[in-house]
């Protein structure tokens, strides 16, 4: 058995479901829970329920009844609507004339510092996370400010007046 890997480490819990999923006729969140738990993830009923709705899970009849969750095989998403997607990890976003300092919940920052260069944004020259903390610099000619305003538009946290 591994050991209990962090629920902030999302991408690669996200990617277990899907194995997990694909592999076994998977009837409920506690059964879900509790193969998840096999492999080191130890995860909470709503985190599993969030989870399984931004995989696109569903509940799948069987032919000899009772029902199963399935997965849509649509692609995950990429670029900036990655981003748009990963909003709900982020906690802060604050630049001065250098860089931009991105807070996130504590085991994001790898995950959403990596999703920002994967998205090559014009005004992203590049990122280096910590556990809850990314340092985004802002391309050449590009400044901190302008880098900053459109992160926080794609993880929907744009400033109020």
């Amino acid at each position: 058995m591994s050991p209990n890997r962090s629920n902030g480490d999302k991408a690669a819990r996200q990617e277990a479901i899907r194995r997990i999923i694909r592999a076994h006729a998977v009837s409920t969140q506690e059964e879900l829970g509790q193969l998840l738990a096999r492999e080191g993830f130890d995860v909470t009923q709503a985190t599993l329920s969030r989870d399984l709705a931004q995989l696109g899970a569903m509940r799948v009849s069987l032919p000899e009844g009772g029902t199963v969750y399935g997965l849509e095989d649509a692609p995950p998403p990429t670029g900036e609507d990655r981003l748009r997607e990963l909003g709900e990890m982020i906690l802060s976003v604050d630049d001065n004339e250098m860089l931009v300092v991105v807070r996130t919940r504590p085991g994001s920052a790898p995950l959403v510092a990596s999703a920002i260069d994967q998205a090559r944004l014009l005004e992203s020259l590049g990122t280096i996370a910590g556990d809850d903390t990314i340092f985004a610099a802002p391309a050449r000619g590009k400044s901190a400010r302008t880098l900053s305003r459109k992160l926080k538009a794609l993880f929907g946290k744009e400033e109020t007046p």
